[in-house]
Formats: structure tokens, C-alpha cells, sequence
């Protein structure tokens, strides 16, 4: 569980806060969707839920973080980052560049862990049977693409079996099959107990798997409940987020002068 009371967190150089006063309770065996539209401080808020802000990336933090039950102080944000794995929208600026297959690369994480050597075997093979991706184990990692690279890094974080895990748009250089590849991974994952966040666009695919919802917008929490009733009703849409395709039928239906079905959506 981590916990955030009234986090604000302004990046050096800044002239403004790109978090505000966020409050929030993230329980393990969750799964909860963040999104709100560019800009919003989805990607600000995943770094500081892993403890990258502001030891890595320089920048003033304020407000309270709890993990699992114990206060992190500024000066002990590696706490956070020592039980929270990442994943950021960007493959590259995760590769190690220094092994030669997309399995040492995807191992090196795990293997920073002390496990013994069967242990690890055991917990990469079985990431990447998650993924479907066994065809890629023996491939050179620099000569993968953007989707195949994403797939490969989060492979190596499930390996690790984190307590806690943070993905910012983990599914943007991926095509729908794989998506959903990593969304059922990540589903499974916290009915493990493993507390995720993941700040996404593609809200239909995302409902799908999410318990709960924060809807960002200039830093602050607009909203936060169950995922259902927040992803699925206006509000988002008003704050500049991606309709889920049951809601803007809905909508379009009424705008025709019709009564929509009192069940769209369900279990969409």
C-alpha cells in the first residue's frame, strides 16, 4: 500500500508545481487507471510514486508518502524505489545496452536481486510465456522495435515480482493483441496483491482490468473512485480524456433524441 497526503512536487527551474496537494490511497491488489489529458502530471506522479523524485530527478517535494504503513522521508525516497519497479512510455530509456539478448536483458533486474540461478531462470522464462514473447528470448535487444523493446522491459519487471509497480502509457508502442497481452499480465499480478498504477489513454482496454481511477488535470485530483462509474461516466471526457466507446455511443444515442439501452457497456 502507499499512501500520499497532500503531495506537491515542483521540478527544478520550474515556475509552477506539476503535482498539487495530492491525496491518495493505493491498496495492494489494485489496480488503478490514472489519466487526464496532456500535461496533467501523470507521468510527475509516477516518478514520484517509485521514488525517483527527488533523488534522481532534482526537484522540491512536499507533503506526506507512507509505504506499506512507514513514513518515507525525502532523504529516504530509495525506500520507495526499492519495492516499486517502473515502466515509462519510452522503451529506450530503459535498456541497459550492454547485453546481447533480450533475456539477459530482461534478467538483469531480477538478477540484481540475489536469487539463485534457477530461481531466476524459473521467474524470466515464466515472464515471458506471460507475454507470449518467447520468440524474442535469443533477439539482440538494439535490434528489436519500440513494441517489441517495451514488451522485453516489462517482461523484466515482472520477473522481479515488485511489490508495487507504476507504468506510464506502458501499452503506446503496442498493437491491440499485445496490449491486452500486458493488461491481463498486470491484472494477475494484483490478484497476486501486487498494488498497480497505470497512467494510460486507452480507456476501454484499461477499464477492463482496473479497480479504481484518478482523473489528473493540472496536477491536481479532479476526481478519484471505483473505475466503473468514473471511466465510464462524462466526467473524463469533460477534462480532455478519450471516451470509453460505450460512453460516447451513449451519448451520441441521447444527442439523437434516444433512449440508450440501460445495460450498454456492460462488461465491455
Amino acid at each position: 500500500m502507499i499512501r500520499l497526503s497532500g503531495v506537491t512536487f515542483r521540478y527544478a527551474g520550474a515556475d509552477r508545481p506539476n503535482l498539487r496537494g495530492v491525496d491518495l490511497l493505493l491498496p495492494d491488489g489494485s489496480v488503478t487507471a490514472v489519466v487526464g489529458p496532456n500535461g496533467a502530471g501523470k507521468t510527475t506522479l509516477a516518478l514520484v510514486l517509485a521514488g525517483l523524485v527527488p533523488g534522481v530527478i532534482r526537484g522540491r517535494l512536499e507533503g506526506a508518502l507512507e509505504i506499506d504503513g512507514v513514513p518515507v522521508t525525502e532523504g529516504g525516497a530509495e525506500a520507495l524505489a526499492a519495492v516499486t519497479g517502473i515502466c515509462l512510455a519510452d522503451p529506450a530509456t530503459q535498456r541497459s545496452g550492454i547485453h546481447r539478448t533480450a533475456w539477459e536483458e530482461a534478467a538483469s533486474g531480477a538478477a540484481s536481486l540475489g536469487l539463485a540461478r534457477e530461481a531466476l531462470i524459473a521467474r524470466v522464462d515464466a515472464a515471458f510465456r506471460r507475454l507470449g514473447i518467447e520468440r524474442l528470448a535469443e533477439r539482440d535487444p538494439a535490434r528489436l522495435s519500440g513494441g517489441e523493446q517495451q514488451l522485453v522491459g516489462i517482461a523484466g519487471l515482472l520477473a522481479m515480482e515488485p511489490r508495487h509497480l507504476v507504468l506510464d502509457e506502458p501499452t503506446a508502442q503496442l498493437d491491440l493483441p499485445g496490449t491486452r497481452l500486458v493488461l491481463d499480465a498486470l491484472a494477475a499480478l494484483a490478484r497476486e496483491g501486487a498494488m498497480i498504477v497505470i497512467a494510460e489513454h486507452r480507456t476501454d482496454e484499461l477499464a477492463r482490468i482496473a479497480t479504481d481511477a484518478v482523473l489528473l488535470e493540472d496536477g491536481a485530483v479532479v476526481a478519484a473512485g471505483p473505475a466503473g462509474p468514473l471511466l465510464g461516466g462524462p466526467l473524463p471526457h469533460r477534462h480532455g480524456v478519450e471516451e470509453r466507446w460505450a460512453t460516447r455511443l451513449a451519448r451520441r444515442i441521447a444527442e439523437a433524441g434516444l433512449t440508450p439501452p440501460a445495460d450498454l457497456g456492460e462488461g465491455a
